[in-house]
């Protein structure tokens, strides 16, 4: 049992409808989209309503102090690909000398708020497509209003976040690590419990504040003058210089063909180009031959997923430090080769390092067919642990994920530079239309994760709900399990681990819907307009239709 095979699960199964329909990983965030998509707004106008909300309501997983992903397709075929809007952090400009020496960085603390949060500045890029592409009618403070009245009002404590506060207890007394955290997350010296009325009173403030002074006021105005006094009081190099440079990346989706449509993904420095590669790789060696559910199957998927990861790890990072190949990396000889190397009747050994991280994944689409797929992190649950001076802002410690400064590696810590992220919600289009929206919670799990979703929704047909039932595995270390192992929810059948662990996997169960297998969304929307979703029976999610 890991820590988090013992979060309870709730199941809200699927919902469909043509109107529009959103799914998120919680229920007060979904509801907000399903309204902004009931008075008429569109697919970004929902999405900003739900990721503000699940700043408030999910702040272990995610937050204004964190980094966002989007994807935006707007529902013609004549678009070469969705919008990709990467809204990543860069390092601050000064670091500590320690680190500079080439210190390992810390995962907690004043010394791993690193780079800037790139979130509220992702939201603002999205907001610009709306108003300016697709007639969004929604003002910025209105789709901010229901996550206000959520943080000033509370919100019923959920299993989730009760769960994260218990198994991080300890930690959390060492308030020089964990500075100005217990003040807000642990009101009265102690954590809320479960179905408890959680505020958020300096988070509301702080929402307010951006919904009247607009989302430049994060990096900009007096808010950016408090963020940043209080990040620097607390310990951490980051300015408000640093907070004034912000800026997300917008560009053309990374893309691969795959069957009869096209994969879409966010370009490096998120591990985008793995899930691409993983299901190039599982396209060269084929699924025809395989029932789904067998050991082939798996087999097939993990040792796709080892051939992708060693590339991952040894190319990508910020494209603007260093060379990415991606058109060798996505090219038919490099997969082919890649293909080649797999041996279906043995295991190729696995020591290497795993990567942890928590986020949210959800998306939204409305009638006119226009989608976003998103995905929103502060990288390990509850972030640095350091809250940003009296904003109710918690910030992330994506830092944590550079390699010491001056290294060899391409993802060193340098000035200025955005770090490596697991990150990676992705579209499935056909002709140019997105038929599939789908994401996941789980770091190096992502891809992992995406490829069993991915080979059920396209080669196996099933449906949303059925895709996300079926059992998942994940290759690497876990909180109670050090071991480089391959673990696979139970419900795959014992003579599945039998013959996986014949080829040479080493094999350790999961629990059947454990949430460490990721816990992802699925909207399909079908030619006829349609749209279907589900979120993760792994999680209290829920999918929602306008």
């Amino acid at each position: 049992m890991t820590a988090r095979d013992e979060v309870p699960i709730v199941s809200t199964g699927s919902a469909s409808g043509r109107a529009g329909l959103v799914t998120s990983p919680h229920t007060l965030a979904s509801a907000a989209g399903r309204d902004v998509l009931q008075q008429g707004g569109n697919a970004i106008e929902a999405a900003i309503a739900i990721a503000a909300m699940l700043c408030v309501t999910m702040p272990h997983f995610t937050g204004l102090g964190g980094d966002g992903f989007w994807l935006v397709a707007d529902g013609t075929s004549d678009a070469a690909a969705p919008l990709a809007i990467s809204g990543i952090g860069q390092a601050a400009r000064h670091l500590p000398p320690a680190l500079c020496r080439g210190d390992v960085i810390p995962v907690r603390g004043p010394a791993s708020t690193l780079t800037t949060a790139a979130t509220v500045a992702a939201w603002e890029a999205a907001y610009r497509v709306s108003r300016e592409q697709w007639g969004g009618t929604f003002t910025w403070a209105a789709l901010l209003a229901p996550a206000i009245a959520a943080a000033e009002d509370g919100f019923p404590t959920g299993r989730s976040q009760d769960f994260w506060y218990t198994y991080r207890a300890e930690e959390m007394r060492d308030a020089s690590t964990w500075h100005g955290f217990a003040p807000t997350f642990l009101p009265d010296g102690r954590a809320p419990a479960v179905g408890e009325r959680f505020r958020q009173p300096a988070l509301a403030s702080t929402l307010r504040r951006l919904a009247d002074g607009g989302p430049r006021e994060f990096y900009e105005g007096e808010l950016a003058a408090r963020l940043a006094d209080g990040l620097q009081s607390a310990g951490s190099p980051l300015t408000r210089e640093d907070l004034a440079s912000t800026r997300v990346h917008v560009s053309p989706a990374l893309t691969m063909p795959y069957g009869d449509g096209v994969l879409a993904t966010l370009p490096p420095p998120t591990q985008g180009v793995t899930t691409l590669q993983i299901m190039g790789i599982v396209a060269r060696l084929g699924l025809k031959d395989c029932a789904h559910g067998s050991a082939t199957y798996y087999h097939r998927l993990v040792e796709a997923v080892k051939q992708a990861f060693l590339d991952r790890d040894r190319y990508v990072a910020d494209p603007a430090f260093v060379d990415v190949p991606l058109t060798t990396m996505l090219s038919d000889e490099h997969l082919r080769a890649a293909a080649s190397r797999i041996d279906d009747h043995r295991a190729l050994e696995w020591p290497q390092r795993f990567r942890e991280g928590d986020t949210v994944y959800f998306a939204a689409t409305d009638a006119a067919g226009r989608a976003v797929s998103v995905l929103q992190t502060i990288y390990f649950d509850w972030g640095s642990g350091v809250m940003a001076g009296d904003t109710g802002v918690l910030w992330h410690n994506r830092g944590a994920a550079f390699r010491p400064s001056g290294s060899t590696h391409p993802n060193a810590l340098m000035p200025g530079k955005r770090p490596f992220h697991t990150l990676n919600p992705g579209m499935y289009l056909k002709h140019g239309l997105a038929r599939l929206l789908y994401g996941t919670q789980g770091a190096d799990g992502q891809p992992q994760t995406l490829s069993a979703l991915l080979t059920r929704l396209i080669d196996y047909g099933m449906t949303p709900q059925e895709a996300l039932s079926h059992p998942r595995f994940l290759l690497g270390r876990t909180f109670s399990d050090s071991r480089d192992n391959l673990k696979l929810e139970s419900d795959a059948g014992e003579s599945v681990f039998k013959a996986l662990t014949d080829l040479g996997h080493l094999l350790a169960p999961l629990p059947r819907h454990s949430p460490l297998a990721g816990q992802a969304g699925v909207i399909a929307i079908a030619d006829d307009g349609l749209a279907t979703g589900a979120h993760d029976p792994r999680s209290d999610g829920a999918a929602m239709a306008a």
